[in-house]
């Protein structure tokens, strides 16, 4: 599903350059539930902007579904956020005066896609939340509003879900609710690829990759998983 091959990415500062990925190379399958672990500053935000196609390499290639993703327009990149790649945040970036609802159907308008309400209760209610479609942000709990996230996350039907720190604003009664959901996901077929400090994640995920000063020092894929 996604190849990687010697991608570099390199900002300037003034006359400064920054190189924030030095030659990394990956190989991500259909179906795997992928965890990105690494220290501040080891490229960990930098290498889940290019996989979400919100940047692209300084040099090297990024292929999604075979197709050559890393020279694209800035508009060919949003239409493929827009329709192959779901996203889930730390912060939950929910519409604090729109409904669960009005959230997770929110996406969908930009996107023309087709039935969004229909689609949007289809999603809460697959992430547990079907007696909390009128609500609002502040009305929910943390792990509700990060429900909301996943329910707006998966209302596209993306090939591919980034998450970045999921559970990172919960307490751990919370968190594990959330890590109990995302392997659910997996198991049914989808795509994740998570930026994450949290321990469980790393040990229910299929295979487990380790940043250093923008490298690749561990790729670890987890047998029986």
């Amino acid at each position: 599903m996604i190849n990687l091959t010697n991608v570099t990415k390199t900002f300037s500062l003034g006359s400064v350059e920054i190189k924030a990925l030095r030659g990394v190379s990956l190989n991500i399958p259909e179906g795997q539930m992928m965890a990105i672990q690494g220290p501040s500053g080891s490229g960990k935000s930098t290498l889940m902007n290019l996989l979400g196609c919100l940047d692209v390499p300084s040099s090297g290639s990024y292929f999604l579904e075979g197709q050559d993703v890393g020279n694209l327009s800035d508009n060919k990149l949003a239409e493929i956020r827009s329709k192959k790649i779901g996203f889930i945040f730390q912060t939950y970036n929910l519409l604090p005066r729109s409904t669960a609802l009005s959230n997770v159907e929110m996406p969908m308008i930009y996107g023309a896609f087709p039935n969004r309400k229909k689609t949007a209760i289809k999603s809460l209610i697959k992430v547990g939340l079907e007696d909390r479609l009128t609500h609002k942000p502040s009305e929910l709990s943390g792990g509700q509003q990060q429900r909301v996230g996943i329910a707006r996350a998966l209302a596209k039907n993306p090939s591919i879900i980034l998450a970045d720190e999921p559970t990172g604003n919960l307490d751990s009664t919370s968190g594990a609710e959330i890590v109990e959901l995302i392997e659910e996901l997996n198991q049914g077929g989808l795509t994740l690829i998570l930026v994450t400090h949290d321990k469980e994640i790393g040990k229910r995920s299929n295979r487990v990759i380790r940043l250093l000063d923008g490298k690749i020092i561990s790729n670890q894929t987890q047998q029986g998983i």
